[in-house]
């Protein structure tokens, strides 16, 4: 199956991707806000959802919220 973005388009690994809504962080106080770009992210074996890198922590991240860039 393939990852797709919010808007249909198809995800690989090393894509960079926007953030379209600000979202709170489970587990803890930050929020992600709207805009916010990943770079880098990699596809995981659930296709709703990718790993991103922010500083040393990886946050996994629905595909609904997220935008090609």
């Amino acid at each position: 199956m393939d990852t797709k973005d919010s808007n249909g388009t198809l995800l690989t690994d090393g894509d960079s991707v926007l953030v379209i809504k600000d979202l709170k962080v489970k587990g803890s106080s930050d929020v992600l806000k709207r805009g916010k770009v990943f770079k880098n992210i990699r596809l995981t074996d659930n296709v709703e959802e990718v790993e991103c890198r922010e500083g040393k922590s990886t946050l996994v991240l629905k595909t609904c919220f997220l935008k090609k860039a």
